[in-house]
């Protein structure tokens, strides 16, 4: 995979760990959205902490992603969706120990009216490889 961050000051700069655009070539890999779910049991992992949900999403994330051929290193975009956007500060720092700064993909996040399981976090992801 070939990848290369774009940043521009023409436009705001990022406000977390994420960049403004990626531009990569290769083959993609289409995350479905992962939700805090063990992957043995099939039970919902955290109960009502948003950081022990996003922890558990992130960790679906990158078993699907080795599946495929790729690491986290190889994700490009995400969307995550949070039931309440007042998470967003500790979801956030948990997502940024995952995603470095300086390759964090480009993402969009979004408060929604409710997710499967009535979990707290949802997130999606693109990877090229």
């Amino acid at each position: 995979m070939e990848r290369k961050i774009v940043q521009t000051d023409k436009a705001p700069a990022p406000v977390g760990p994420y960049n403004q655009a990626i531009a990569a070539t290769g083959s993609m890999l289409f995350v479905a959205g992962q939700i805090p779910l063990d992957p043995q049991t099939g039970e919902l992992v955290g109960g009502d902490d948003v950081a022990a949900q996003t922890e558990q999403a992130i960790a679906n994330l990158k078993a699907i992603l080795v599946a495929g051929g790729a690491t986290l290193e190889n994700v490009v975009k995400t969307s995550v969706f949070l039931k309440d956007m007042n998470d967003f500060a500790t979801m956030n720092a948990i997502y940024a120990k995952h995603f470095g700064d300086e390759q964090a993909p480009a993402r969009a996040c979004v408060e929604v009216a409710r997710l499967p399981k009535d979990v707290r976090v949802e997130i999606e992801c693109i990877a090229v490889i």
